[in-house]
């Protein structure tokens, strides 16, 4: 169907416009403020007093800065945050670019192996251009953080510090991406020449072009550091000539096969395990999956974490109803609607389905207040640096956590054993341009 604005219709909606003369207020109030700043309701901030009744003590928050490594970092929060509680060492805190690097290297890989597992479909393909609208991006999930940690290791900070490309990477990217687009072209031609045998010759060419490119930017990855700190009795410890992976292994006792990924999901079937290989970023590593279920399962799940004194690491759709600078995370903090008289009834089923709503930010999840067996708001461990915020840390309501909070990461013994049955299965795989992603 098709319909052209007419005159007479233009002129009817400005009579209906100046029939109600509050519209004119919100007028004056939204072209002078902006939408935000005129929609704000002060209730939001009033019912959010960041007391908490299970609160785990944390130390100083990180900064991710003009970069997209939110799961990252809210992946090395949890385990900083386990070290600190072991070693009696807060402030602690692991490399970010250390990991980042292997992470753009092994993306480059497996985003050749799809490349070639495609190279017999067209170009305009849904699959084959959503590979080549990013083939190597910097947000993540948390399987990718397990899967570069366990090929990897971890360093501290001090061994491999920030990198100025770490934290800006938006023309690393450019670079990197516009490479690895021209590379799979190139790729995708020697298959369909059935130019097998270069194939490989020439995949090795690129890598090796893509380690000079990460070098570059991030810096050598290290290979073996002295460990080196006092803890927080002022008490000194050493430990010389280790390898990223000697670390990971003597000092963490955790098992990260230990962990489930509890999603929610209402546009997708409940107590099913699903897989999104798009988002795979380490060839034989950890599987990205989430396990969907209702909202609930993810809530007890985190009470029992966060009362065992153990942090937990979340996805969100983080820009919906929030103030960065506040730090505050409350359903109806901006009164959008009533500023513009119009009612909007998207639930977070029909959000998901309409592309209106979709995880965009991991954080880590510090205390929860519980009032009458129920939880009330939640302290939330950003890294967004101190300036925003308390001191970097956000709070937020229970209403905001079933509408936009999506996913959390929580060990095996505090899910109900129905849902690690369903876990411990096999999983359904989604396309990359599905809800979940």
């Amino acid at each position: 169907m098709k319909h052209e604005l007419t005159m007479a219709e233009i002129a009817k909606f400005q009579k209906d416009y100046e029939a109600q003369p509050q519209n004119r207020v919100a007028e004056l109030a939204v072209v002078n403020n902006g939408v935000q700043k005129a929609s704000f309701n002060n209730e939001g901030v009033r019912k959010l007093n960041r007391t908490f009744s299970i609160e785990i003590p944390t130390d100083n928050v990180t900064d991710q800065k003009q970069s997209g490594r939110c799961w990252l970092f809210a992946a090395l929060n949890t385990l900083r945050h386990g070290f600190a509680k072991k070693y009696n060492a807060k402030n602690f805190t692991f490399s970010q670019n250390y990991l980042f690097f292997w992470d753009r290297v092994e993306r480059a890989n497996i985003f050749f192996d799809n490349i070639l597992n495609t190279a017999d479909r067209p170009l305009d393909d849904r699959t084959v251009h959503t590979y080549m609208q990013g083939p190597d991006t910097d947000g993540g999930q948390w399987a990718m953080a397990v899967s570069l940690i366990r090929k990897y290791g971890l360093v501290p900070t001090y061994a491999q510090d920030e990198s100025f490309s770490a934290n800006n990477t938006a023309m690393f990217n450019r670079a990197l991406n516009m490479k690895l687009r021209e590379d799979g072209l190139v790729l995708r031609k020697f298959y369909q020449e059935k130019k097998f045998d270069e194939i490989e010759t020439k995949r090795q060419e690129f890598l090796s072009e893509v380690y000079r490119m990460a070098v570059i930017a991030f810096g050598e990855p290290v290979q073996k550091f002295d460990l080196e700190f006092k803890d927080d009795d002022g008490k000194y410890h050493f430990d010389g000539d280790l390898t990223p992976l000697d670390f990971f292994h003597n000092y963490f006792t955790d098992d990260l096969d230990d962990y489930v990924v509890l999603f929610n999901a209402p546009d997708h079937e409940f107590d099913k395990l699903y897989a999104l290989p798009f988002e795979d970023n380490v060839e034989g590593g950890t599987p990205v999956q989430f396990l969907n279920t209702e909202i609930d399962n993810l809530k007890e799940a985190a009470i029992k974490q966060l009362e065992a004194g153990e942090t937990i690491w979340f996805g969100c759709d983080v820009g919906k109803d929030s103030d960065r600078q506040k730090g505050i995370l409350s359903k109806g903090l901006y009164q959008t609607d009533a500023i513009f008289n119009i009612e909007t009834k998207l639930n977070k089923k029909e959000r998901l389905q309409t592309g209106a709503s979709g995880s965009t930010h991991a954080m880590t999840l510090v205390g929860v207040d519980v009032v009458d067996g129920k939880p009330r708001q939640w302290k939330i461990e950003n890294s967004w640096g101190t300036k925003v915020g308390e001191k970097g840390y956000f709070v937020m309501d229970d209403d905001w956590f079933n509408e936009y909070l999506f996913k959390v990461v929580v060990k095996k013994q505090y899910v109900p054993e129905k849902l690690v049955k369903i876990w411990e299965g096999e999983a359904t795989p989604v396309e990359a341009w599905d809800s979940m992603a």
